[in-house]
This record gives structure tokens, sequence and C-alpha cells, in this order.
């Protein structure tokens, strides 16, 4: 699950991370009023969206004075802000950050992410921090320092100690370092993070070390010990079919193809949108039913991808384990008589009560596609969607 910045800046401020002064505005008034308690120019005003690039976007301006505030806070919310992260489409600001404007010497960029190659928590950084870093990683990757830590004996002060001297630290400035990078360790680990990110991390010409932004996204698998952060979601940021499938325990995941697929199994999920790509056409969603679904979340997900209008035909492809055939076939032909079917439903099923999931198929009635197998599935739904 992603936050918005200025939610994991109060994370921040929990474990006394050092970030500006400043408050989160819904419209320009709100705006000002924070600019005029913090009584100090300039002010930065910060678009609130879950993506990245948003300076480049036009998402992110100084004002020098408060009726700059006002009116800078007024074209950033509202605006539709397109980032290389939001796609073509871009995003609706709704709210927008209000913060001291610091006097910065450096920047710097610091991370910290689960490396599952090693099994271990890395901590990156790099003295070329800012908004171009991914630019740095692919061109020079060697500017970006790495230090593994075992999650099992934590982080230590030589850790610590790594990071600051591969940054060329001054000695000013090392130890409240040191500091913040324990507690930005800790923060990771106690909330079950995926990713604790801070493009840039500044130090002052005034010799301290404040984080100038705040990324930070969270395991969705264990947000149920953490009910608080579930209080930080933003639906509007989220694609609406991916928040209502999230309301019957789907994993669906919307992608820009025209092939809609429901699988049960992340694996075989994978190698279905796999086998559509190489069949020509490109799968519109990842959708995993899981192995105990039921008749009625079967119907759901399948309500979900006719909701798509990009999707063009569906693929249905079930290996009945826990899952039963008999039951998929239910849902699906429950799913089909209550939205109507508007686009080609290719179904392949084996496993536990095939012949009689097969039969409950073809004494619906409906026009459903049977398929010998994922090649012979794949190909069909592909030719009629290359049809439309």
């Amino acid at each position: 699950m992603k936050i918005h910045e200025y939610q994991a800046k109060d994370l921040f401020k929990k474990y006394n991370i050092p970030i500006p002064k400043g408050g989160v505005a819904f419209n320009p008034d709100e705006a000002r009023e924070i600019a005029e308690d913090l009584n100090q120019f300039p002010v930065v005003v910060k678009a609130q969206i879950h993506a990245g690039g948003r300076g480049k976007g036009g998402g992110v301006k100084l004002a020098e004075s408060m009726d700059e505030v006002t009116t800078i806070a007024g074209d950033i919310i509202g605006m539709n802000l397109v980032t290389h992260q939001t796609g073509p489409e871009g995003r609706i600001v709704r709210k927008v950050l209000v913060e001291q404007g610091l006097n910065i010497a450096k920047e710097l960029y610091l991370s910290i992410i689960p490396d599952r190659a090693t099994a271990k928590v890395v901590i990156m950084a790099s003295e070329a921090g800012g908004m171009d870093i991914e630019e740095v990683a692919s061109a020079t990757p060697e500017k970006i320092i790495k230090v593994y830590i075992d999650p099992l004996m934590g982080i230590q002060p030589y850790h610590c100690r790594q990071v600051a001297f591969g940054l060329n630290m001054a000695t000013a400035v090392m130890k409240p370092f040191v500091s913040m990078l324990s507690s930005l360790y800790r923060l990771f680990m106690d909330y079950d993070c995926s990713l604790v990110e801070i493009n840039p991390l500044v130090i002052t010409a005034e010799e301290t070390v404040i984080a100038l932004d705040a990324k930070v996204d969270f395991d969705d698998n264990a947000l149920y010990r953490h009910k608080d952060i579930l209080e930080y979601r933003d639906i509007d940021e989220e694609d609406p079919l991916e928040v209502e499938a999230s309301k019957f325990n789907l994993n669906y995941i919307k992608l820009d193809g025209n092939v809609g697929n429901m699988v049960n199994g992340a694996g075989l999920a994978m190698a279905t949108m796999d086998i559509i790509k190489l069949a020509g056409a490109e799968p519109a969603n990842f959708l995993d039913v899981g192995g105990g679904a039921s008749a009625e979340m079967v119907e759901n997900g399948f309500r979900i991808m006719l909701s798509d209008k990009n999707v063009k035909g569906i693929l249905i492809n079930i290996f009945g384990g826990i899952l039963r055939c008999d039951v998929l076939a239910k849902g699906v032909v429950s799913a089909a008589k209550k939205t109507g079917i508007s686009v080609p439903v290719v179904v392949r099923m084996e496993g536990t009560n095939v012949e009689e999931g097969r039969k409950i198929l073809a004494d619906s009635g409906l026009n459903l596609i049977t398929a010998a197998d994922m090649k012979d599935a794949a190909q069909k739904v592909a030719q009629f969607v290359a049809d439309k």
C-alpha cells in the first residue's frame, strides 16, 4: 500500500526523523493559513499524489509571498498532474503540502528496501540525490552505495558509518545522520515496509540533516498488523476496479491490454499472461481468484473484468484443486447472466470435477468457447480480439 508524502512525514515525526515544518491543505485558504503559521519565505507548495516526478510535472513550486501561496495552491489543487510514473493519463491533485523553504547545501538519496536475492535488508544511498536518481542508477550505478543488513542481527553502528563515509559526510553531520538512519531502519522494520525512501535527504547550510521528501510503501500482506496504517489509505489514488476487487478479497491488478483473464493461483496467472502475449495479444489484468474462491468471488471477478472497457475478450484458465471446476463454472454462468456477455469468453479447465464444470457451461445456453489446453485457449482469445 502506498501513502502520501505528508502521511509518511507523520510517521517520520513519530521516529524523530527531522522534517521541514509544514502541513497539508485541501484548498488555497488552508494553504495560506499554513504559510502564515510558518511566517517565513520562501514556502514550498507540493502536490500530493501517489507518484514521483511531481516537480518536473509542475506539481512542486516555490512561493515568495502569501498571495503566491494562495495562487499556486489554487493552480495545483484540481490540476491533472502528469509525471513519468502516472502515465499519460495523469492524476488529479486533491491536496498540497505546504512547507518551509530550506537553505540547502547538498542533496542526497537514501532508501531502505528488502533484497529477496540475499534475504537481507539493503540500504541504498548516493551523493547524486534529487529528481534524477533514476538516471544515476541507469548511467552511473557505481555512484549508488549498498549496505546489506541481516534482519536477524538488525542495524549496527558500523552499518550507519559505512553509509555516512560513502556519502562523504562532514564530521558535524555524521552523528545526526547515524541517529536518523537508525530510526529510519526501525520504522522500516516496525511497519513491515516494502520501501522507505528520502529523495532528497538534504544537508542544510546550518549543517542539519532533514528529510525534504518522504516515500513509504507497505507490504499489503502485513497490514492486518497495522490497523493505524489502513487509515492512511486514499482510494482516490487507486484504480477504481482495483478498489472494487479489494472489497471481495480478489487479487486484481489492472493492466493496459485487451484480454481479461481469470486464473486461480499467482504462478498460473503469470504463465497465463505470458502465453497471452506469446499468442500476440496483451493481458488487461492480473486476476488471481485464489485456491479457495467461492462462486460469489468468481462472479465478482468476472463482473469486474467485464466492466473494463478495454477488455475485448476474456480467458478463464483454471486448474481445479481446492477451487473445483464446477464451482468456477457456476460463478461464471451466474456472472455472465447478470452482466450480459458482450465479448468472447474462452474457458480452459482441468482438475477436480472438470466434466461437471464443462457440463454446467454447456447447459448454460451461453456462448462460451472451450479450449483443449493453454496454448489453444490463448490462440483462440488472441484471434477474437484481433478480429475486433
